[in-house]
């Protein structure tokens, strides 16, 4: 996730308290549903498909603070 930002996700993790609680849980999350898709983990598909849809909307918010941390650094 965010490969071509590495950069600046380190240093939004180490500066930017939201950023790092969105990263983290993000990565909670990415786990969650790569354990139930892998069956290790019993969710039923409507519960998955809400951890996705929440997974994304964490996502879209870090992509933004990129964005604004790539315009206020530029």
């Amino acid at each position: 996730m965010f490969e071509h930002d590495q950069e600046i996700v380190n240093s939004l993790l180490s500066e930017n308290n939201d950023f790092k609680r969105l990263y983290e849980k993000h990565n909670v999350l990415k786990n969650t549903v790569k354990d139930a898709n892998d069956k290790n983990l019993k969710v039923d598909q409507l519960s998955l498909e809400g951890l996705k849809k929440e997974k994304l909307i964490l996502k879209d918010r870090m992509a933004s603070i990129i964005e604004d941390y790539k315009h206020d650094h530029a």
